[in-house]
């Protein structure tokens, strides 16, 4: 699990801006590389059990609700992951990326519609959440405090651990479309433009190499290329691997089955540790952990490489 430094940087230190409130200035991303980054808000306007008076069971709601929608989808912890990511990334966590207008003005291009966010899923999970608390507490939690505390409480759902969140966002009416085009890492970036993007945001080498092991919980889609042949540049190795993945999902080849990720128990005494063994041993052996880009991007920066080694060995604990 996350030590006390690295979750005091992510939720606190850094746990980022949220539109109105005082404040100092400060890719298409298939798997969730992390979440917290540049804060603008101070951290004296977030605090702990912020809705104690005004909503004192907010959380215990929010909780609840996660349970029902675990039961059901069980990919909703990845999901939502990558959707706070999504939301985060760009301005802070001040949901955003759930508008569906912009400043009141339906045909201004919004957040949602940039490409890397068109794939997003996990907004029905916030609607369900959000219906829940406004029969409770009409107009008190807002749908930043509700996408940070559903995805908490979804990565402990998913075997993950628990972490205290500071409440107290406050919910953003501008859509940034341009910068979500612009700024979210890509799935295909190599990692020099993706250590660049998230020093931007705070994070060194080796909070970045932390993060990014983080994110393989749920499904990944696989689909083979039109006219239902695969990419020339993935090796048949890996093809051979996906088509008997496929199979045994009692899926055909070019329906984009869903195949669980490979990952690590997310219970284990260091965050990944069988991810970045699994990364360190595929580029020799040539498995198929090492031929989704960003992935073996990590090997390609010898500051990095370094990090997934120590990892790897157990030399280095979160």
């Amino acid at each position: 699990s996350l030590s006390n430094h690295m979750t005091e940087k992510l939720y606190t230190q850094v746990s980022l801006e949220s539109s109105g409130l005082d404040s100092s200035d400060s890719n298409q991303n298939h798997g969730v590389h992390g979440v917290f980054l540049e804060q603008r808000q101070s951290n004296t306007d977030l605090e702990y059990d912020f809705y104690r008076e005004m909503c004192p069971n907010a959380e215990m709601i929010v909780r609840a609700t996660m349970n029902q929608i675990f039961s059901q989808h069980k990919n909703a912890p990845a999901q939502l992951l990558r959707l706070l990511f999504h939301d985060c990334f760009i301005e802070g966590c001040d949901a955003s990326v759930l508008l569906d207008d912009s400043n009141g003005n339906a045909n201004h291009t919004i957040e949602k519609q940039a490409i890397p966010n068109q794939t997003l899923k996990g907004f029905n999970f916030i609607d369900k959440i959000k219906e829940e608390l406004e029969n409770m507490c009409p107009g008190v939690v807002s749908c930043a405090d509700i996408l940070v505390l559903a995805t908490r409480d979804g990565v402990l759902l998913a075997g993950g651990p628990f972490y205290p969140l500071l409440t107290g966002r406050r919910d953003n009416t501008q859509s940034f479309f341009d910068r979500a085009m612009a700024e979210i890492p890509r799935p295909d970036g190599n990692i020099t433009e993706t250590l660049h993007l998230f020093a931007l945001r705070g994070f060194n080498e080796w909070e970045t190499v932390t993060l990014l092991g983080g994110h393989n919980i749920g499904k990944i889609g696989f689909e083979f290329m039109e006219p239902g042949q695969p990419d020339p540049t993935i090796s048949s190795d890996f093809i051979n691997e996906m088509r008997l993945n496929c199979q045994d999902s009692n899926s055909s080849a070019n329906d984009g089955a869903l195949l669980p990720m490979r990952s690590r128990s997310m219970s284990e005494s260091t965050a990944g540790m069988s991810y970045y063994q699994g990364l360190s041993s595929s580029i020799s052996s040539g498995s198929a952990f090492d031929k989704l880009f960003a992935d073996p991007q990590l090997m390609a920066n010898e500051k990095t490489a370094e990090f997934v080694t120590e990892y790897a060995l157990g030399d280095r604990n979160i």
